[in-house]
C-alpha cells in the first residue's frame, strides 16, 4: 500500500475560503488557520505568506465560522472558551476580518468580553516564498527566515507591519498585543503585509470597472440576480492587467492556480461579457495581438499568427509537463480572439480601434489557413507540453465510446465550429475596411461541407435522432463516437443547418447530458463516465452557459431551460460562488452537487456564465447597465 503522506498531491480547494484582488489573494482553512496546502497570501506565482497562527492568553481560538465578506474579503468568528467560558455563552469573542488588495494583505483582529479580561494576543507569521508550481504540485517547499520586518529573497520582497510590537523568532515574525479590558468592552488590532516582485508579469489594473454599481439584474427567479451580483463582484476582483501593457485589462481565468493571462479563458470571459459593453474585450484583444506568433518554435509551440495559450514570469514545472513562460499550445484561442474582435465591433468598438488590429486579424486568419487545410488540428510535438490543446485540456478528455483515448493529432468538433465563424466573420471586418475576404469565405464554405461529411457519427442513411456530431477526429481520420457537451459550441456559429442544430438541441436536453446539476461534460451512456472526472462527466458552468446562449440563439430555448435551472441550483448551492466545475451526479441521486475537490473558484468564465444567461433573453429576466 503506498503512503498518500508520502506522496506529492495537489491540494485539494474545495472546502477553502478565498478573497482575491488580482494579483493579490488569500486562502485559508474553514477554520481560518493559514498552514497547509494552498494557504496562504499569494502574490502573483509567489506565495508571500505561509502561516499565519493567533493565539490569546497562550491557547488557540475555536473557530465558530469562517466565511467570504466580499469577493477581497474574509470573516473568522471564534470564541476564547479557555477564557473566562465555563458555560456554552461565550464570553469572549474574537473576529478577524483579513482583506487583499493588490500587492497587500491585512488582516484586523477584534476582541470583545463581556467580564474584564486580560492577555497577551499573539500572531506568528510564517513564508515560504514558495513558487505557484511547486505548491500546486504538493511539492514540499521549506521556510524562509525573516530579513528584519519581512522576507526577500531574489525579486520578491514582503514586509510586515502591525499596531503591535513585531520581532523575530527562528522562522516567524511574531506580532504581540496586551489585551485589558473592562466589562464589555472591546479591543482592535492589525497587521499589514506588502509584497513586491519585480519578476512579475501581471500587474494590478488601472482602476475598478464598477460592475457592481453599473449592473442591474430583474428576474423572476431569485436565484439568478444573486448570482450574478456575486458574479460581478468575484470578476471584479480577477481583472487584472500586463506589466507589458498596464493600460489594458483583462479578466485572469481563475484563483488560485490560474491568476494570469490565458488565452482560450480571457477571451471566452470577454465574449460572455460583452452584455456589460464592448471596452473589456478591446483591451482583452490588444494584449493578446501584443503576444501574437511570429515564428515557428516547437518548444513553446509558437506559430505565425497563432493567439497564445498562457503567460507565467518562469517555467512552469508540472513533472512530466513542463510549459516555457510563454507558451502558445492552444488550438482554438487564435479563432476565438477573431470571433471576439467581430462581435465586440457588432457591440459598438470603434472602427478607430478595429482597424489598429487588423494586421493581428490578418495574421490569425492566416494562421486558420496556414495550418487548417482539412481541419485545425493539434499535436504536441515536445513531449512535456500539453497532451490536449482544447479547453478540455486534460490527458483523458477525447474518448471513444468504450473509454479508450484517441490517438492524435486530434481535430475537435468545437474547433472547427469556432474557425468557421473566425472566417466568415473576418471576412466581414476585412471587407467592411476595403480587404479582400473571399479567400476565407471560400475556406469556411469547404470546411462545412467536409465537417458534415467527415464528423457526424451515425449518418450512413442521413441526419436521424441517434447521429451527433462526433467530438473529434483522431489521428487516423476516425469519427471518435463519444458523446460530449462539444456539440453545444456548434450551436449560434452557422457551421450547422437547421435540421443538424435541432439534432443537437434534442441531445444537449437528453438525460444523458443535461440530468445534472448543468451540462454534463461527456453522457452518462459513455463507457468512460465518472460524474468526478476532470472533463468526463462533470459540470462546468461555462459550457453550460455557451451551450444555453447557442441554443437560445437558435431558437431552443425550451431545450436550454433545465440546463439554467440545473445551473441555478448549483450556484445556490456553492453560496454563488460557483466553482470551475462540480461533479456530474444526477439531481435525482444527490440533494446538491457534489464539489470537485481541486476545483478553482473563483473562475472567470464561470462567474461570466451568470451575466450570459442573464443577457439571453428569457422571459422575465431583463439585465441593464447604465
Amino acid at each position: 500500500m503506498v503512503d498518500e503522506a508520502s506522496r506529492d498531491v495537489s491540494p485539494w480547494l474545495s472546502d477553502l475560503v478565498c478573497a482575491v484582488s488580482a494579483p493579490t489573494q488569500w486562502w485559508c482553512a474553514p477554520d481560518g488557520g493559514v498552514g497547509n496546502g494552498i494557504e496562504g497570501v499569494w502574490h502573483g506565482d509567489v506565495r508571500v505568506l505561509s502561516s499565519a497562527r493567533l493565539t490569546l492568553g497562550g491557547d488557540a481560538v475555536t473557530t465558530i465560522r469562517t466565511a467570504p465578506d466580499g469577493a477581497a474579503g474574509i470573516l473568522t468568528t471564534g470564541v476564547a472558551r479557555h477564557l473566562n467560558d465555563a458555560f456554552p455563552d461565550a464570553t469572549v469573542r474574537v473576529d478577524r476580518r483579513r482583506r487583499v488588495a493588490p500587492c497587500r494583505a491585512r488582516e484586523e483582529v477584534t476582541v470583545t468580553s463581556t467580564a474584564p479580561l486580560r492577555a497577551r494576543l499573539e500572531v506568528r507569521l510564517g513564508s515560504d516564498l514558495g513558487p505557484m508550481d511547486v505548491v500546486r504540485a504538493g511539492r514540499p517547499t521549506s521556510p524562509v527566515a525573516p530579513t528584519g520586518s519581512g522576507w526577500v529573497r531574489g525579486d520578491v520582497h514582503v514586509d510586515v507591519e502591525g499596531t503591535g510590537s513585531v520581532a523575530v523568532d527562528g522562522d516567524d515574525l511574531v506580532l504581540v498585543w496586551d489585551v485589558d479590558l473592562p466589562g464589555r468592552g472591546s479591543w482592535r488590532g492589525s497587521w499589514e503585509l506588502r509584497a513586491q516582485d519585480a519578476a512579475a508579469v501581471v500587474v494590478a489594473p488601472p482602476a475598478p470597472a464598477g460592475w457592481t454599481e453599473r449592473v442591474e439584474v430583474a428576474s423572476a427567479d431569485v436565484r439568478l440576480v444573486r448570482w450574478v451580483q456575486r458574479a460581478l463582484a468575484d470578476l471584479e476582483g480577477l481583472r487584472m492587467a500586463h506589466a507589458d501593457r498596464p493600460d489594458d485589462v483583462f479578466v485572469a481565468a481563475g484563483a488560485p492556480w490560474y491568476l494570469t493571462l490565458f488565452g482560450r479563458d480571457t477571451l471566452w470571459t470577454a465574449r460572455l461579457l460583452l452584455p456589460l459593453g464592448w471596452e473589456l474585450a478591446a483591451s482583452t484583444l490588444r494584449v493578446l495581438a501584443h503576444f501574437q506568433g511570429v515564428r515557428n518554435d516547437p518548444q513553446t509551440a509558437e506559430q505565425p499568427g497563432r493567439i497564445l495559450h498562457e503567460v507565467r514570469p518562469a517555467t512552469a514545472d508540472h513533472g512530466a509537463m513542463s510549459l516555457p513562460p510563454v507558451y502558445f499550445g492552444t488550438v482554438d484561442a487564435t479563432s476565438l480572439w477573431v470571433c471576439l474582435l467581430h462581435e465586440a465591433w457588432q457591440r459598438g468598438m470603434p472602427d478607430d480601434q478595429v482597424a489598429e488590429l487588423l494586421p493581428t486579424l490578418e495574421a490569425a486568419l492566416g494562421w486558420q489557413l496556414a495550418f487548417g487545410e482539412e481541419f485545425l488540428h493539434y499535436v504536441d510535438e515536445t513531449g512535456h507540453g500539453l497532451a490536449n490543446q482544447g479547453w478540455k485540456d486534460s490527458h483523458d478528455s477525447v474518448q471513444w465510446h468504450d473509454g479508450s483515448l484517441a490517438d492524435a493529432p486530434i481535430a475537435l468538433c468545437e474547433v472547427q465550429a469556432y474557425a468557421y465563424q473566425a472566417a466568415v466573420a473576418g471576412a466581414e471586418l476585412l471587407e467592411h475596411f476595403g480587404r479582400d475576404g473571399s479567400v476565407h469565405r471560400e475556406w469556411a464554405a469547404g470546411l462545412r461541407t467536409r465537417f458534415r461529411e467527415r464528423f457526424w457519427v451515425g449518418r450512413e442513411d442521413g441526419l436521424t435522432p441517434d447521429s451527433f456530431p462526433a467530438i473529434a477526429l483522431d489521428g487516423h481520420g476516425r469519427a471518435v463516437d463519444s458523446l460530449t457537451s462539444n456539440t453545444g459550441h456548434l450551436l449560434g456559429t452557422g457551421l450547422l443547418d437547421d435540421d443538424e442544430a435541432a439534432v443537437v438541441a434534442g441531445h444537449l436536453a437528453s438525460p444523458g447530458l443535461a440530468g445534472g446539476f448543468g451540462l454534463r461534460t461527456l453522457s452518462s451512456r459513455e463507457v468512460g463516465f465518472s460524474p468526478l472526472s476532470y472533463h468526463g462527466g462533470s459540470v462546468w458552468a461555462h459550457d453550460t452557459a455557451i451551450a444555453i446562449t447557442g441554443l437560445v440563439r437558435d431558437g431552443f430555448a425550451e431545450q436550454a431551460a433545465p440546463l439554467v435551472d440545473g445551473l441555478l441550483a448549483a450556484a445556490e448551492a456553492f453560496d454563488y460562488r460557483i466553482p470551475e466545475l462540480h461533479a456530474g451526479d444526477a439531481r435525482d441521486d444527490v440533494p446538491v452537487p457534489v464539489p470537485y475537490p481541486a476545483s478553482c473558484r473563483p473562475q472567470a468564465w464561470s462567474s461570466a456564465a451568470a451575466v450570459a444567461i442573464a443577457a439571453a433573453g428569457f422571459p422575465g429576466t431583463a439585465l441593464t447597465v447604465r
